[in-house]
């Protein structure tokens, strides 16, 4: 596996590669590793001569200093992590000015308003932010596939959205949702609860199959009011909130219509760490 740590060594690399006629698949991430990032892997291996890595902290992401201050950090357990696995030919690490060769700052897109839905309500430039890096990183690794995990549903949409305006030629592959054994959706956040609160919050999961079953069933409105039932009844788990949503706009729906995709989304809060997680219903 070889690592590249500046833009240059990855320019040379790729050439090389292209030169060949091979095929890349690519899954850039922010570190902090764990299985469900190495699902997207596996399913790049499947697909492609050579699967690349991209291991970025990106400053542009975060609303404030102290979130990016403390975001975890340990590259040699991630490029240990990635070695053992045997998935990944290349791990590109690059600095910020590969990135941002001036200042770190956004490009501003238009996402169809996919944007201003969901996370973008509460997170003003955070699309901004991973338009800016991705499209950047397309541009220097020049992929044939990208992968990503539908456990970040909306920015799988943006990052579809990006790529079909910049016309930039990739196929933008998403991956199912890798989930521990109880049904926990995996997050690096995850290793911030206990044990035992790992374990409860599999309760996330199991009311989002609850809600599948409900659907097209029960209203929306009794859908959601029996969600909000749930989470009042648990201790130290906060509902931030509960939607579903059209898959394709990523509007908040308040009724069924048969011809249209639905998926249900869900964030709570748990003793301080706040879970994702989604479904899409049928």
């Amino acid at each position: 596996m070889e690592v590249l740590r500046n833009k240059k060594t990855l320019q040379d690399f790729i050439e090389r590669q292209k030169e060949m006629g091979k095929k890349i698949g690519f899954a850039p991430t922010m570190g902090a590793l764990h299985n469900g990032h190495l699902s997207l892997y596996e399913a790049a291996r499947t697909e492609n001569d050579l699967v690349i890595s991209s291991i970025f902290v990106n400053p542009t992401q975060f609303n404030n200093a102290e979130d990016l201050k403390k975001y975890p950090r340990d590259v040699d357990r991630d490029l240990s992590m990635l070695e053992k696995s045997g998935l990944v030919d290349a791990v590109y690490i690059p600095e910020v000015q590969d990135i941002y060769p001036e200042k770190a700052e956004s490009l501003h897109y238009d996402f169809d308003g996919l944007e201003n839905e969901m996370e973008g309500k509460s997170r003003p430039g955070h699309f901004d932010g991973v338009g800016t890096v991705v499209e950047e990183l397309f541009r220097q690794v020049k992929p044939d596939n990208a992968y990503f995990g539908e456990k970040d549903f909306q920015q799988l949409a943006i990052i579809r959205k990006m790529t079909e305006k910049k016309q930039l030629h990739i196929n933008i592959v998403g991956v199912d949702i890798y989930r521990a054994e109880n049904g926990l959706a995996l997050s690096s956040r995850n290793q911030r609860l206990t044990e035992s609160r790992r374990d409860e919050a599999k309760i996330i999961y199991e009311t989002l199959v609850k809600v599948n079953d409900w659907f097209r069933v029960v209203s929306v409105s009794e859908i959601k009011n029996r969600v909000k039932d749930i989470f009042d009844d648990q201790k130290g788990m906060n509902l931030e909130y509960f939607m579903i949503a059209d898959e394709k706009t990523l509007k908040e729906t308040d009724f069924f219509y048969k011809d249209k995709l639905y998926r249900a989304f869900i964030v709570v809060v748990v003793d301080g760490v706040r879970l994702i997680d989604n479904m899409h219903l049928d």
